[in-house]
C-alpha cells in the first residue's frame, strides 16, 4: 500500500472520529476462543502455578478475565522475572510461547528465579486476530501515565509493586505479512496521514532498550533462537522495520517513551522478541519454540550474570 491508498474506513487525511472507530469495531469477527485457547491452559497450570485473575476488560456484551500466572513458593530473595505475551492479541506465537514455557521449562527455574507472566495481555484483540483494542488503541504504544488502554493499565498494575525489583522482562511479540497489508495502513488511516510502504523482515529479531541496550544479553538471545529459527537480516539500508540494526537481528527504541510494554518496569535486562510466523521457513511450533528459547536464555543469561 503506497501513501496513495485508501483504506476503506475514514477520509484520507482526516483522523479518525468515534463513528470510524465504531464501523471499525463492528468489522472485526471473532476468529477464535480465549476461553479455549488460552483460559483453558491456564487452568491446566493451576496445580503447579499460583493464578490470580488481574483484571476484567466489560467491552459490552463481552467480559474478559486477565489472568497472571505467578511461582507458587514466590521467595523476595531471589530474582524476578515478568513475562508478557499477546499486548497485540494477533501475535500468536507470543501467547502460547508463554504457555508452553511455563509448561515445559519453568520447574527447571524453581527456587533460583520467581516468575509473574501475563500470557494474553489482549484478550478482545487475541479473538479477532487483531493489533487494536476494541477502541482502536495500540495497547503497545500505552504504558504511559492515564493509558486510554484498560489492557495495558491493568498489567502495570499487577507489575507496580515489582517495578523496581524485576531483572528480566522479555515481552513476545511477532512481526507479519499483515503490519503491512493491514495495520500500517489503518494506522495511517486512523491518523489521518499517509502511509509509505515498508519491508517486513524475514525471520526472528529483537528491540532492546536504546537508553539500556544491554548488548550481551541480546546477542545470548539470539544465538538461542538461531538454533530454533533463522534470524531476520538488515534490508538493503542497513535496517529493520526502518530502524538501524545495531547487531546482527537487534534494534533498539527508547520503550519508555513510547509507551512499549518493555518499558513498564526498570528490569536490568529487557527485550522485545519479534518472531516472522508467515515466513515459509518457520512453522507454528518452530514460531512457539523460538519465543520458549528467548526466554530461557535471557533467563540464563541474566543468572549468569548475577553469579
Amino acid at each position: 500500500m503506497n501513501k496513495d491508498s485508501f483504506y476503506p474506513i475514514g477520509t484520507p487525511g482526516t483522523p479518525w472520529g468515534p463513528g470510524e472507530v465504531a464501523k471499525w469495531r463492528s468489522q472485526q469477527q471473532v476468529q477464535r476462543s480465549y476461553a479455549d485457547d488460552v483460559v483453558r491452559k491456564i487452568d491446566r497450570l493451576r496445580e503447579r502455578f499460583d493464578v490470580e485473575e488481574y483484571g476484567q476488560l466489560d467491552y459490552g456484551s463481552d467480559a474478559f478475565p486477565l489472568y497472571a500466572v505467578r511461582s507458587r513458593n514466590w521467595d523476595d530473595q531471589l530474582p524476578s522475572v515478568l513475562l508478557t505475551g499477546g499486548v497485540h492479541g494477533y501475535e500468536t506465537s507470543g501467547v502460547h510461547g508463554a504457555l508452553q514455557f511455563l509448561d515445559r521449562h519453568a520447574a527447571e527455574y524453581a527456587g533460583r528465579v520467581n516468575l509473574l507472566v501475563a500470557p494474553c495481555v489482549s484478550p478482545w484483540a487475541y479473538e479477532r486476530i487483531q493489533r487494536w483494542n476494541v477502541d482502536a488503541v495500540d495497547p503497545n504504544r500505552s504504558f504511559v501515565k492515564d493509558s486510554a488502554s484498560g489492557e495495558s493499565a491493568a498489567v502495570m498494575e499487577l507489575v507496580a509493586p515489582l517495578r523496581d525489583k524485576l531483572l528480566v522482562h522479555v515481552d513476545l511479540h511477532e512481526t507479519t505479512d499483515t503490519d503491512e497489508s493491514e495495520f500500517r495502513p489503518a494506522l495511517a488511516a486512523r491518523d489521518g496521514k499517509s502511509s509509505e510502504p515498508g519491508e517486513i523482515p524475514d525471520g526472528f529479531y529483537l528491540v532492546g532498550d536504546s537508553e539500556d541496550p544491554q548488548p550481551g544479553f541480546q546477542q545470548a538471545i539470539i544465538d538461542a533462537v538461531a538454533e530454533v529459527t533463522h534470524i531476520a537480516p538488515a534490508d538493503a539500508s542497513g535496517e529493520i522495520i526502518g530502524t538501524k540494526m545495531v547487531a546482527p537481528g537487534v534494534i533498539n527504541y527508547p520503550v519508555k517513551s513510547l509507551g512499549l510494554c518493555a518499558g513498564v518496569s526498570n528490569a536490568r535486562y529487557r527485550t522485545t522478541t519479534e518472531v516472522y510466523p508467515d515466513s515459509p521457513r518457520a512453522t507454528p511450533q518452530q514460531c512457539n519454540g523460538a519465543q520458549v528459547a528467548a526466554v530461557r536464555a535471557a533467563i540464563d543469561y541474566a543468572l549468569a550474570q548475577q553469579a
